[in-house]
């Protein structure tokens, strides 16, 4: 793949949330749904998705920005930089790779004979990457990869907040269960592994790519990994002060209002939010809504006249 930067359209020095809108330009502009009968498009928004999936997290970021890690998230193969055929002072001493490596006589290789040798040397060294880089026994190549299928998966906030374990229908047929990652939000895409369609017997399989739908709540808005609802509060409890009950997502708290309390005023109440990818919670931010009784109340109706005589 592309270095992710340059798929995403970002310099290397770019913010989190400078990534983070780049990717969602891409991913609607090329999201399958919209371009249904465009190859290019579904390859950009596959490619857009892998880049986000380095540049996104950070300390995948950070092991790409070292060289630890290339653009598909493989680690890169170290401690054999500076090797052109030989040991040494930079001269050949006969060392041939490619023809060790195929089994075919050549430096130090003709010793090998044709039954491989050379790439079980390889495979012990790199494993099974070796292997899977393309050249199999007799040097042939290994089928291309299977398609990418495109899915959605609709969730609730609860859903979320718990980091539900979903079952999920693919494409393909196939059922698998799906965790809901910490930190995700509406319209995100996740890769999945070899979710895909099949290559074949020796090919490797396509990925699925599953877009997140978090579904409206009629309670709670969403600010990130924050929610924000408004909570009604008796006219005498804001007055007076008092504990008013305030619903979360996992079930209603209490919580103390001090006394002369306006309407619209914001209290916020940590970790009562949606999980982040830290693993630490977002907070929930709870904006009064002063009721009056239901019913006339004859000593409220009074209180008010004498307020405004004395204001006059």
């Amino acid at each position: 793949m592309r270095n992710p930067y340059d798929v995403l359209g970002v310099p290397k020095g770019a913010s989190e949330a400078d990534i983070k809108k780049a990717y969602r330009k891409l991913a609607k502009d090329f999201h399958p749904d919209r371009n249904k009968n465009d190859v290019k498009a579904k390859d950009r928004f596959a490619e857009a998705n892998s880049a986000y999936e380095i540049l996104g997290d950070s300390e995948k970021r950070k092991q790409f920005d070292r060289g630890e890690i290339d653009a598909d998230g493989r680690p890169r193969a170290s401690g054999f930089e500076g090797f052109s055929g030989g040991f040494g002072g930079g001269r050949s001493s006969g060392f041939d790779f490619e023809n060790m490596a195929r089994g075919r006589q050549g430096g130090m290789g003709g010793g090998m004979g044709g039954g491989g040798m050379g790439e079980d040397i390889f495979s012990h060294i790199f494993g099974e990457a070796f292997r899977a880089g393309g050249a199999g026994p007799g040097g042939a190549r290994q089928a291309a990869k299977g398609d990418d299928v495109a899915a959605e998966l609709s969730v609730s906030l609860e859903q979320v907040a718990s980091e539900e374990k979903l079952r999920l229908a693919l494409p393909t047929g196939r059922e698998v269960d799906v965790v809901i990652p910490r930190g995700v939000e509406d319209g995100q895409t996740i890769r999945l592994r070899g979710l895909g369609q099949s290559a074949g017997p020796r090919g490797e399989p396509g990925d699925a790519l599953l877009t997140i739908r978090v579904r409206p709540h009629p309670r709670f808005t969403v600010d990130g990994a924050d929610l924000k609802t408004s909570v009604e509060v008796p006219l005498e409890d804001a007055v007076l002060g008092g504990t008013i009950r305030v619903p979360t997502l996992t079930g209603a708290v209490e919580m103390k209002m001090p006394p002369m309390t306006s309407s619209g005023r914001t209290f916020r109440l940590r970790g009562k939010g949606l999980p982040k990818k830290d693993g630490t919670r977002g907070d929930l931010l709870a904006t009064t809504a002063i009721t009056l009784p239901e019913s006339e109340d004859p000593a409220l109706i009074e209180f008010a006249r004498s307020r405004r005589a004395k204001a006059a």
